[in-house]
């Protein structure tokens, strides 16, 4: 494990093996990191996150309370999770904030494992992104993302299927019907049905 001493981790946070804490990151109490990650510069990670092995976080990125991450996900540069659909400062009297501390509006988050999220991108709360799903840069995400998927756009629709290498599988305006899908680069076989794609292993 490698933490840069600039980089501010709280008592509580548990952090795997071989993971990498660079440059003024701050973590908050409760998280829990795994093995052989890497945590980019300045970015933050609120408490009780829960980020799984093999995953790459980018400069710059915030990721608040209520979200997880599972294994192998690519968080790139300038991506903000947020968690509250109606957030106010303070309460109706306007004579106390608010607490920071979850409660009944606060929404999870979850990013399945291998799925992307490209820079700047804006995920919205209480949403699911599916696995090997990616996310266009600049997007604003609205609505859950369906495995394999990929979405772009504010706000962000389907575009395409990726497969698990990266490369897309197919455009979504040339997905009709039922069809196998094999990708150029790695040669795995798809099956997409409708909306819906599946490795041909798992059929």
């Amino acid at each position: 494990m490698t933490v840069h001493p600039t980089a501010n981790v709280e008592p509580g946070v548990v952090i795997g093996p071989n993971t990498a804490i660079w440059d003024n990151v701050h973590i908050r109490h409760s998280t829990r990191i795994g093995a052989d990650c890497i945590i980019g510069e300045k970015s933050y990670i609120a408490y009780g996150v829960e980020i799984g092995d093999l995953v790459k976080i980018n400069a710059f990125v915030y990721v608040c309370t209520a979200v997880t991450i599972e294994r192998g996900v690519m968080i790139s540069a300038g991506v903000v999770f947020t968690n509250d659909r109606c957030p106010r400062a303070t309460n109706p009297q306007l004579d106390r904030l608010r607490s920071s501390d979850p409660d009944e509006k606060t929404l999870k988050t979850l990013v399945r494992e291998g799925a992307t999220i490209g820079a700047q991108a804006t995920i919205g709360p209480g949403l699911t992104i599916g696995r090997f799903a990616m996310v266009g840069m600049g997007s604003v995400v609205t609505r859950d993302v369906p495995d394999f998927c990929i979405v772009a756009g504010n706000p962000a629709r389907p575009v395409g299927f990726a497969c698990t290498c990266g490369r897309t599988l197919v455009r979504l305006t040339t997905a009709e019907g039922r069809r196998e899908l094999r990708c150029h680069t790695c040669l795995a076989e798809y099956v997409l049905e409708g909306t819906k794609v599946t490795e041909a292993a798992l059929i």
